[in-house]
């Protein structure tokens, strides 16, 4: 997948967050930070808006797009 999530876990991290904060209050469910944490599936917007205005930050501040590698 793309689309990587690392930069929400530093992001976390710095901030002194953790996962169960997330979920404590109500920013993401359980199966879509487990997507998020595997780089699976597809994450909606409205998850993204609410994660960035929990975090006080932008998008780019919590995913990474990287292309796949394809063989030549």
């Amino acid at each position: 997948m793309p689309i990587v999530y690392g930069k929400l876990f530093a992001l976390l991290e710095e901030k002194g967050l953790t996962k169960y904060s997330l979920r404590r209050d109500n920013v993401v469910g359980v199966a879509t930070l487990e997507k998020m944490r595997k780089n699976e599936g597809y994450i909606d917007t409205r998850t993204i808006e609410h994660l960035c205005e929990y975090l006080d930050c932008q998008p780019g501040d919590i995913m990474e797009y990287i292309p796949n590698q394809k063989e030549k």
